[in-house]
């Protein structure tokens, strides 16, 4: 399935002088993984108050691009660095979940006309994510696949932030947005569940 994870590989490339430099700093892969929930708070807070100050949607794609890069360097840190344990894995699936709601949780005072659209989205992306992780219960594979997981969804809502920022108006579009936008997260959330099954 398209996903802008498979991706991943290659912006991990891009971000190894990163990881060493803060590996060089004595930082930890937990430490960033916190970093990264305590970022996504900022974000959703910002988000939040949007409406009374445009300039504010500008930190959804920035902040936004900023956590997908945490979420890869706590990963690369806790592998490359033997920093792999059972507290770090609990943190950082807890960590997304946390992150995700509340970066998304705005999205209720701007899209109030779709308010079941909205609340659906937040339970299909908790439900996904819940999916992958059964992956690695069941079988030992996480399974991250598209069309709508996490890195997909933040693109989303980064290019909602962006179009905001610039006033574009969805007006009777939004329904479709997130209607197509759940519809994807339920495929990419069967997919999940069938490859997890096959590994079985």
């Amino acid at each position: 399935m398209i996903s802008i994870y498979k991706i991943k590989p290659k912006f991990q490339q891009l971000l190894t002088p990163v990881l060493n430099r803060l590996h060089k700093a004595g930082i930890t892969a937990n430490q960033i993984t916190i970093t990264s929930i305590v970022l996504s708070l900022l974000i959703g807070i910002s988000f939040w108050f949007a409406g009374n100050n445009r300039l504010l949607f500008l930190v959804l794609p920035i902040g936004l691009f900023i956590r997908m890069a945490l979420n890869a360097l706590d990963g690369m840190m806790a592998r490359v660095h033997n920093q792999q344990s059972q507290k770090g894995e609990l943190l950082n699936e807890l960590g997304d979940i946390i992150s995700d709601l509340f970066i998304f949780f705005p999205l209720l005072i701007f899209e109030r006309e779709n308010l079941y659209l909205i609340v659906l989205f937040l339970c299909l992306s908790i439900i996904n994510e819940f999916a992958g992780i059964m992956g690695k219960v069941i079988s030992n594979q996480r399974q991250y696949d598209g069309p709508m997981g996490k890195s997909d969804r933040a693109f989303v809502i980064g290019l909602y932030g962006l179009l905001s920022f610039f006033s574009v108006s969805f007006g009777a579009y939004s329904f479709w947005i997130f209607l197509i936008i759940n519809i994807l997260i339920v495929i990419s959330t069967t997919v999940r569940i069938k490859k997890t099954l096959q590994l079985v």
